[in-house]
């Protein structure tokens, strides 16, 4: 509960979007209960029916907790008074509005469709006339019939709330006590969720879990769980609360389905075919008969460094096979002995800005490093911040720039036009709140840009930490010069220079260009 309490949450079934991270820190669960609320309340009938606010208020002792009778106490008692679900409004009107049973019925039938074709405003006046007709104040009648006229936006019932929040309670326990076990079987189960393999590999390694790479003699299909023996677990401050209570003690091992492009079939005989493993890129072809395409595949995932090979030069090796296909060919190489080492090149190494690159290309994340990481001295030059540092900052509402990754965007039903943007530093995430004027005036970077500032004032409320956009820079272009730098940049020019890319070579912009497009994109959520 209190790796909830602190939405530390990413991964975890029904509490891991942007909306439910930024109400666990004020709903504070402590109960099985509690969780139940929790996974009902931000749902777009509560939120319509403003039933949230008050609920909040009520539990953090802001406000005081009435029931206009003994028999809404009995009802409300669990809620404090405020209706959550369904069967509260079913109940409602049977003690306080005289409906039978199986006009409750319709009632309820009514709030289980979607308000544009529900028929909830039909009930409006036998449930306001009842309510009053039984002493309930009328504007109190019409109030509650107001937040039961918001489930017909959907809103749940308890018992499938229950059923949620034990799933939500299991999957935390996981996250809890076993980030290696928990972090596998969510890489096993893509595509899912609000989060790209990326961020689950990130959260998994500020919580202390080893991540290692994809190879050729180390991987299987899916992601496995390795020994972690010699692997120091360095847990980031954030989440150090939870040290004491990790159990885990694997490794989580890449496995090939992380490589774009690459055929489960092919994988699984490379992998049945492996023995005591493979000395040579040579060797796995011999042995495997995948094809040269495959195999670079393989080396563009940098999966040969066992063999001592990086991506680079894995590359020049499978290059360097006969393409001819014919298995006559093959079998011209079977008297080769399978310890024989590719013939040496003197190769240029290649940055590590253009590795991370190449990771992303293959696998869409990097274990290398985070791009962002490249391009600090430049964004610091012009006073950036990073995400992790935004809770620390001091003052009423101090003006900041952030800049990240987008990560996700959501543009809620039940949000007015609001657009709530997660951006990712190589620090951790920032979360953003674009006003629906904002949004209007930055449509297209918001719904088209990579890496984007987010210039804005910083909200902080209970834990909950948002800048509130004022203006946003599209910095997509930068990226480019990941594949030009092995290490930070620390120049403003080169950036000055990709805005204005006509004054270049066109083939240096064209590798500029490049990298972005191998960028996350950013899920899009409504």
């Amino acid at each position: 509960y209190d790796m909830i309490c602190r939405a530390d949450t990413i991964g975890v079934f029904q509490i891991e979007s942007r909306a439910q991270m930024s109400m666990l820190p004020r709903l504070r669960p402590r109960a099985f209960y509690d969780l139940v609320i929790e996974v009902a309340i931000v749902r777009p009938g509560p939120i319509q029916g403003d039933m949230v606010h008050p609920y909040l208020r009520r539990r953090q002792g802001l406000e005081q907790v009435r029931y206009p009778s003994k028999e809404l106490e009995e009802v409300l008692g669990k809620t404090l008074g405020v209706p959550l679900f369904q069967e509260q409004a079913m109940k409602i009107a049977i003690v306080a509005a005289g409906f039978t049973p199986s006009e409750a019925d319709k009632l309820r039938r009514a709030m289980a469709t979607f308000k544009r074709v529900g028929t909830i405003h039909t009930f409006r006046i036998k449930m306001i006339e009842g309510m009053a007709a039984r002493g309930y104040d009328r504007a109190f009648a019409e109030r509650c019939f107001a937040q039961i006229e918001g489930f017909g936006t959907y809103g749940f019932p308890e018992s499938h709330a229950a059923s949620f929040a034990l799933l939500v309670y299991a999957s935390c326990w996981f996250k809890c006590r076993y980030p290696d076990v928990f972090a596998c079987a969510l890489l096993n189960s893509q595509p899912m969720g609000f989060y790209a393999p990326a961020q689950i590999v990130r959260d998994a390694r500020e919580h202390g879990t080893c991540v290692r790479e994809v190879d050729v003699n180390e991987s299987d299909w899916d992601c496995t769980l390795e020994n972690a023996q010699g692997h120091e677990r360095r847990i980031v401050r954030r989440h150090g609360e939870q040290a004491p209570h990790i159990r885990a003690n694997h490794a989580v091992r890449l496995g090939f389905r992380m490589i774009s492009g690459v055929r489960e079939s092919d994988m699984r005989k490379l992998v049945e075919l492996r023995g005591r493993g493979y000395d040579s890129v040579r060797d796995v072809w011999l042995r495997t008969g995948l094809s040269p395409a495959v195999l670079e595949k393989l080396s563009g995932a940098d999966a040969f460094r066992s063999i001592g090979l990086d991506r680079r030069q894995a590359l020049w090796a499978v290059r360097g096979l006969n393409r001819a296909g014919d298995k006559d060919d093959l079998a011209l190489w079977r008297h080769v002995s399978l310890n024989e080492i590719e013939p040496d090149a003197h190769l240029p190494s290649m940055p590590l800005g253009e590795h991370v690159v190449e990771d992303y290309r293959s696998l869409s994340l990097s274990l290398k490093a985070h791009p962002v990481s490249f391009l600090r001295n430049i964004l610091a030059q012009r006073r950036f911040v990073r995400s992790a540092d935004l809770a620390c900052l001091k003052g009423k509402k101090p003006r900041i720039t952030i800049a990240g990754l987008v990560l996700v965007r959501q543009r809620p039903g039940s949000a007015r036009g609001v657009v709530f943007m997660t951006l990712e530093d190589e620090a951790g995430v920032a979360n953003a709140i674009i006003w629906p004027d904002v949004f209007e005036a930055n449509r297209a970077i918001v719904i088209g840009a990579r890496f984007v500032a987010i210039t804005g004032w910083v909200q902080n409320e209970a834990g909950v930490v948002h800048v509130v956009a004022e203006k946003l820079e599209d910095l997509s272009s930068m990226l480019g010069l990941l594949s030009m730098q092995g290490g930070n940049l620390s120049s403003l020019a080169r950036a000055d220079e990709v805005r204005r890319p006509q004054t270049r070579d066109p083939r240096e912009v064209g590798n500029m260009r490049e990298p972005v497009a191998v960028m996350p994109k950013g899920r899009n959520f409504h």
